[in-house]
């Protein structure tokens, strides 16, 4: 008898090396959907860096000459750069870089930070720039903390879970709903008259005591340490301690003389729910994680913290965005399988049993056999990336519509 040849003879004559070929597409298959990246929209890099520098009281016109203008002519020589864009406006400058598809995030930044960081030509009354790497987060769900609290006490205890969400490996956690803070420092006038001081004295050393500045380096290469001063007081109790005169004998602190208080600014809109106060936290996730792997820590966080709570702070969790990409995620699987058993069905009246299940077996095999294709153009793409390549990292992902 006379044999086929090509490849599907090969596999009819051979048939452990048609099992391993369908093992090893099932395998990668099944390495693909470990390595997939579950959410709404597929991943894409977002290759931006932003530079923002505030000088107040300044017009747009001197924005534009003293610190847009110098900065982009230090910023227009990077490697990478593909566009740059600024905005002058009254009192604050905004320069937007977009770097070319593959270049690194990381390194493009610290780029842009040496470039800044060396322009010592900005004026004395700017504040330090800024220098941030745009970054997407998606929602994940939205915690909402009420009860009868002092507000002092519901920002304590949203702070409170905001740092053990993240500490649990939430990637990224918003508070809302609580009224942003000032220090007040009251000073009376008897008091300022009877020390022969002014209220620009006491302005003048409370900016020249707190404040965090660099010092400067000690040490050489690779010993080098950075110095810097950590006076900026951050709260009440820390300008109550600050020095305002200094003798041989007598040392007289602001909050001797002055009264100094926390308080939310004017104006600000404070969340409420069923008459009691509360906040909101908002859950996020990075580009790279995992929805329903952040659902999954909130889901156990909840549950230990729920019975450590007072009886009068209550704790609801709402607004589930990683709920719909389950649901999908649920109706796509079964719509998935109920076509395969309607397949099965209709190949056992035309073929004989085993002909069919065998058919029926390629078909997810097929599907395998894809995803595993998608992660290896994914790796080769990761690779061209690093090597310098003009590809980018789309990432592997389901994107779910």
């Amino acid at each position: 008898m006379r044999r086929r040849g090509g490849l599907i003879g090969f596999f009819v004559h051979h048939r452990v090396a048609a099992n391993l070929v369908m093992l090893v597409m099932l395998l990668g298959g099944a390495l693909g959907i470990a390595r997939m990246n579950i959410q709404f929209f597929p991943t894409f890099a977002l290759d931006v860096v932003s530079v923002r520098v505030v000088w107040s009281g300044a017009s747009a016109e001197d924005i534009e000459q003293g610190i847009t203008n110098p900065l982009e002519q230090r910023l227009r020589s990077l490697d990478g750069l593909k566009r740059m864009t600024s905005t002058s406006a009254q009192g604050i400058a905004n320069i937007t870089l977009e770097f070319r598809e593959g270049t690194d995030p990381v390194l493009a930044l610290d780029d842009v930070r040496q470039q800044v960081d060396s322009f010592t030509n900005l004026p004395a009354d700017a504040e330090t720039p800024e220098v941030s790497r745009l970054a997407r987060y998606e929602p994940v769900a939205r915690l909402l903390v009420h009860g009868d609290l002092a507000p002092h006490e519901l920002r304590q205890m949203a702070q409170r879970f905001e740092d053990e969400l993240l500490l649990a490996g939430i990637d990224r956690v918003e508070i809302t709903g609580l009224p942003a803070q000032q220090i007040s420092i009251e000073v009376p006038v008897e008091r300022l008259q009877g020390m022969g001081l002014s209220l620009g004295d006491i302005a003048g050393r409370v900016e020249g005591m707190s404040r965090d500045l660099p010092a400067g380096l000690l040490g050489q290469r690779d010993s080098a340490r950075e110095l810097r001063s950590l006076q900026q007081r951050r709260d009440a109790l820390g300008f109550e301690d600050l020095p305002i005169l200094s003798g041989d004998r007598v040392q007289l602190r602001l909050g001797d003389i002055a009264t100094i208080r926390q308080e939310p600014r004017d104006g600000q809109v404070e969340l409420a729910y069923r008459g009691r106060p509360a906040a909101e936290l908002v859950l996020q996730r990075a580009e790279s994680g995992n929805s329903l792997a952040a659902a999954r820590v909130l889901a156990g966080w909840v549950e230990e913290t729920r019975p450590t709570l007072p009886p009068s702070v209550e704790l609801e969790v709402y607004d589930e965005s990683w709920q719909l990409i389950d649901d999908r995620i649920s109706l796509l699987l079964l719509n998935g399988a109920s076509g395969l058993l309607l397949v099965v069905i209709l190949l056992y009246f035309f073929l004989p049993a085993r002909v069919a299940l065998w058919v029926a077996i390629g078909i997810p095999t097929a599907f395998m056999a894809a995803l595993a294709r998608m992660l290896h153009r994914v790796s080769q793409k990761s690779s061209d990336a690093r090597l310098g390549g003009d590809k980018r990292d789309l990432g592997w992902s389901l994107a779910v519509f």
